[in-house]
């Protein structure tokens, strides 16, 4: 039977007249046990005042400055299931309001929250010389897990410790948000949940810092500052600003990197018959292309036709992660890499499924004239569901290709070679094309990757199943 019950503050050290800082509930409100009620403020911490036991919020019996001590009621709870409360005998006491004798409820221990516990606690364990504890939030069972957080002596020494609540102090870590980023707006620089989603709307916006959590949560990367080098001490040196294109994809690139996590899978095409026929093809056509009425045939042509092919086989790899969603695309606009002077560029070749060979190799062709003139327009640089980063005319026999986000997996080619091949009699000289598929391992797992460069082999060494 449902019951109402109040929840009163706890011992919290001896300490009188503990302002009200935070109302972490309202009426109506459903709580969990232990979970936060209010936030207190004592001169040496911040402390919750935890729910004793499972209900409603019926009545906040405190507002915003209100001074506290032990025992002083914060709230009434209609709770349903007494066996939550874990009673602590206790004589009955008067409701201040009606004069009533009200059973007390459980006195709950405050939660080992790192905030009470290391700013209380730091000072003693300094001076005494004691070694400061390690301390971590222990998640209840049926409450969500809290994300783990990297314990450090020194980070807890109350000058070090950013001055918030437990309550914010886990939407912060929920956030991916380093509190050390955030100034405070309250009193004496003590930082409030408005204030961190003051950041992270300034960070998505480009006016400060962004977290960096992985999708899903977690804590931020934390990295180590960059080294300092004054360089010209150990001989000359050339200073040349990077360029603008660099400066983008280099940031574009270190996110990619950092963010998702890349597998790369290493494999071989036979192109033997397929070279033979572009060579062939080019030829046929030598006049029209020299009159720049028709694109030179490139390999590279060919591999985006048998890449949408591919794709239309295992769509999972033209797709891009949406939260825990996966967007699954319907069209097929492939990124290939056009080296520039000024840098990389990805320009987009639309609907390459709409498109046959000698097109492809038209348009692409166009696209990295454009490129190398620095004319692209920012929309023919978008849209993209798959890109391809070729090699082949430079050198190299394997690399890892960084995934273009928000896609999901990237095709490195490198130069082809001349390899002997067993066909089951014999050796014989077949022309080897080294493919490198990186992809996103939290979308793609190595079978799919090797299922997907194995047809991708037997596409090229046989185009015409493109058709089938």
């Amino acid at each position: 039977m449902a019951e109402l019950k109040e929840a009163r503050v706890p011992d919290i050290g001896g300490h009188g007249d503990v302002p009200v800082i935070e109302l972490l509930v309202k009426p109506g409100d459903t709580v969990a046990k232990d979970q936060g009620l209010v936030t207190l403020e004592s001169d040496k911490a911040t402390m919750e005042v935890p729910s004793p036991f499972a209900g409603v919020v019926k009545e906040v019996k405190v507002k915003l400055g209100d001074a506290v001590s032990e025992g002083t009621v914060v709230a009434v709870i209609e709770s349903d299931d007494a066996a939550h409360a874990e009673p602590v005998p206790a004589p009955p006491v008067a409701s201040a309001e009606t004069g009533a004798k009200v059973e007390p409820t459980a006195v709950a221990p405050v939660p080992d929250r790192l905030a009470q516990q290391s700013v209380a606690q730091a000072p003693a364990a300094v001076e005494s010389g004691a070694p400061v504890p390690a301390l971590a939030p222990v998640a209840e069972p049926g409450q969500p897990g809290i994300p783990p957080m990297r314990f450090e002596a020194d980070a807890v020494l109350p000058a070090k410790v950013p001055y918030a609540s437990p309550a914010v102090r886990l939407f912060a870590r929920e956030l991916g948000v380093d509190l050390d980023q955030v100034a405070g707006s309250e009193r004496g620089g003590r930082i409030s949940k408005e204030d961190v989603q003051k950041f992270v709307k300034s960070a998505l916006a480009g006016g400060g810092v962004a977290p960096v959590a992985a999708a899903g949560g977690g804590s931020g990367l934390n990295l180590i500052p960059w080294p300092k080098v004054d360089f010209a001490k150990f001989g000359a040196i050339e200073t040349r600003p990077l360029s603008r294109i660099q400066k983008i994809s280099g940031a574009n690139l270190a996110r990619n990197w950092a963010m998702i996590p890349h597998v790369t899978q290493h494999d071989d095409a036979d192109i033997t018959e397929l070279e033979a026929l572009r060579v062939a093809l080019n030829e046929e056509n030598a006049k029209a292309i020299a009159a720049g009425k028709a694109g030179k045939l490139t390999m590279l042509a060919f591999l985006i036709k048998a890449c949408v092919a591919a794709l239309q086989k295992f769509p999972t790899f033209n797709a891009s992660l949406d939260g825990d969603n996966l967007v699954l695309k319907q069209y097929f606009h492939i990124g290939f890499a056009a080296d520039t002077p000024n840098g990389l560029v990805v320009p987009v070749l639309r609907d390459a499924d709409q498109k046959g060979v000698a097109q492809i190799a038209k348009e692409m062709g166009e696209l990295a004239a454009l490129a190398r003139d620095g004319k692209l327009k920012p929309e023919q640089m978008q849209g993209g569901c798959f890109t391809i980063s070729s090699l082949g005319g430079i050198g190299g026999t394997a690399f890892t290709p960084i995934i273009n986000a928000p896609e999901v997996a990237i095709l490195g080619v490198s130069k082809s070679e001349m390899k002997p091949v067993w066909n089951g009699e014999k050796f014989k000289p077949r022309l080897m094309l080294p493919l490198s598929l990186s992809y996103d391992h939290r979308v793609i797992d190595g079978a799919a990757a090797a299922r997907f460069t194995t047809y991708l082999g037997q596409l090229l060494a046989d185009l015409r199943r493109a058709m089938l």
